[in-house]
């Protein structure tokens, strides 16, 4: 498999709404409008599609394993019902302070993906709404690309014009899935 046919997904922000006291259960986890349909339109088009996550509520005791798979397969669920598929979902169970090399900015999940699917992530498009998410794709040669829901509208307008000249921005996830369709 070429790297270009791979994408990789932020979650919170990027396909659900986002929330400052964490996504905690399947009914607070909500999919921002027309996001489903983007991943599942990337999948009819020959794109594995992928998931990267940092879910440190996991370490701080807002939610356990279980309630984070019961999330993670609600959103597949509802990508499959819409004719697409989620190949694989990666996420750093760990606190901002714990040291791992998976919660990112650190490459750990990509790595992981690297192993996974036997393949390397260079070129490959990653979308994300945080900084961390376009530091991660740079890192590893990937297309960053910003999304303007969650916290990537407030992330464009502190964004070097460095950082800017290397990262495609669009309104959200169904506009990056045109852009990576074009």
């Amino acid at each position: 498999m070429m790297p270009q046919s791979l994408v990789i997904l932020d979650r919170d922000g990027v396909i659900n709404h986002d929330s400052d006291n964490y996504i905690k259960s399947v009914d607070e986890w909500i999919p921002i409008p027309n996001s489903i349909d983007a991943i599942a339109r990337l999948s009819q088009a020959g794109f594995t599609v992928v998931v990267v996550t940092n879910q440190s509520g996991l370490a701080r005791g807002f939610f356990d394993e279980i309630t984070l798979a019961n999330i993670h397969s609600y959103m597949c669920s509802l990508v499959e019902d819409c004719g697409g598929k989620i190949e694989a979902i990666f996420y750093c169970p760990h606190a901002p302070n714990d040291g791992c090399s998976c919660r990112k900015p650190l490459p750990g999940m990509l790595n992981q993906i690297e192993e996974e699917f036997n393949l390397s992530v260079q070129n490959a498009y990653f979308v994300g709404d945080t900084e961390k998410d376009i530091d991660v794709a740079l890192t590893k040669s990937c297309q960053p690309i910003l999304v303007r829901t969650g916290k990537g509208a407030v992330v464009e307008k502190q964004l070097s014009p460095e950082k800017k000249e290397r990262v495609v921005i669009v309104d959200n996830l169904n506009f990056a899935v045109d852009f990576i369709l074009e």
